[in-house]
């Protein structure tokens, strides 16, 4: 549905006609002829327009372009995780370490904690890779002698690639 102005005129199955008078941006307050002020999510699909305000406000936002920004800050935060699942042989496994002296007991981890600790890993280079190229105080050599390092690094921890189900996700270090 197209976003409604203030001053919309509506009509809803339960409250009757209404009227917009705020449009907040995840909802709307619509004053009803029987049922008074009522907040409903824009997500609503049970308004209908009957008579649209000849002209839209403006220095309003849309629900969809606020949404578009806080995808953006949220991924340049990476606090959108993408999802990389475990390789189905690792599913419900575990991850021992055994000392070299055998009177030491051994350390076990399940290897979805150990996984997700590498997917992590991957998330912050990533992170750090972003922030270098758009870092405005290094010059481009700079940047390329930085960029080096994790490209070596990733490929220092090509070697986790196994626990990957989709080598999409895997760790590329420098091709030869």
């Amino acid at each position: 549905m197209e976003e409604l102005a203030v001053g919309t005129r509506v009509e809803h199955p339960r409250y009757g006609e209404g009227i917009v008078s705020k449009n907040k941006i995840t909802s709307y307050e619509i004053f009803f002829e029987h049922g008074g002020k009522i907040e409903i999510t824009k997500r609503n699909e049970d308004l209908e327009v009957i008579d649209a305000p000849a002209e839209k406000p403006k220095n309003s936002l849309t629900l969809a372009e606020v949404e578009k920004v806080l995808r953006f800050v949220l991924d340049e935060q990476s606090a959108l995780q993408e999802i990389v699942p475990l390789g189905d042989k690792w599913i419900g496994g575990n991850l021992i370490l055994q000392p070299a002296n055998l009177s030491l007991k051994p350390k076990e981890i399940p290897i979805e904690a150990f996984f997700h600790k590498i997917v992590m890993l991957r998330d912050r280079l990533r992170v750090l890779e972003q922030n270098i190229n758009s870092h405005p105080g290094l010059s481009d050599e700079e940047k390329v002698n930085m960029q080096q390092y994790i490209t070596r690094i990733y490929g220092s921890l090509t070697s986790f690639n196994l626990l990957f189900s989709e080598t999409k996700h895997y760790f590329v270090g420098a091709k030869s």
